[in-house]
């Protein structure tokens, strides 16, 4: 695969939590947000995107997000439950897609905001139509996806390198 082969990055944050007793860390979805996962999972389904590599938090939400959203999928990507998501700056978020392998096409971070809305608003140095403002309105909600295409080796991923091509959120 060519270091300029169009590659995409698709962020999802995870589905509406409950707020209980347990660490943040340990938070489980609410209702809302077991009927959102699926949604999410059916909506990247129908874009076509298929990851070829799921990088996901540890943090239970997370997970659940996750495992309800991949059913949806035609395909299910191989996934890496990976620590350093969790409260991750943008920074390190970066840090991540940069060590990302060049054999990956498509790479999908399952996180948390506002690591997700930070990363994509970082990233897009263009967008399709009114996709950033909508975007940014709306303040990435929980289980939103935002879609990042780029052209290079993931090695290359900066400020401002991609385009902002696609972005849904359940309650839109």
């Amino acid at each position: 695969m060519s270091a300029e082969t169009p590659r995409r990055i698709v962020l999802l944050r995870h589905a509406k939590a409950e707020w209980s007793q347990e660490s943040d860390h340990d938070r489980p979805l609410a209702d809302r947000g077991r009927r959102d996962s699926p949604a999410a999972g059916r909506w990247l389904a129908g874009t076509g995107v298929t990851p070829d590599l799921t990088l996901c938090s540890t943090a239970v939400r997370t997970r659940e997000t996750w495992k309800l959203a991949v059913h949806e999928l035609p395909q299910r990507p191989r996934t890496v439950y990976e620590e350093r998501l969790y409260e991750a700056s943008l920074g390190e978020l970066i840090a991540l897609l940069n060590e990302t392998s060049d054999d990956v096409h498509d790479l999908m971070l399952v996180g948390h905001n506002p690591g997700m809305h930070a990363l994509a608003d970082a990233l897009a140095g263009e967008a399709e139509g009114d996709l950033l403002p909508r975007m940014n309105r709306s303040g990435f909600p929980t289980a939103a996806i935002a879609v990042v295409a780029f052209h290079g080796s993931w090695k290359t991923v900066e400020h401002g390198v991609g385009r902002l091509v696609a972005f849904w959120a359940p309650h839109d």
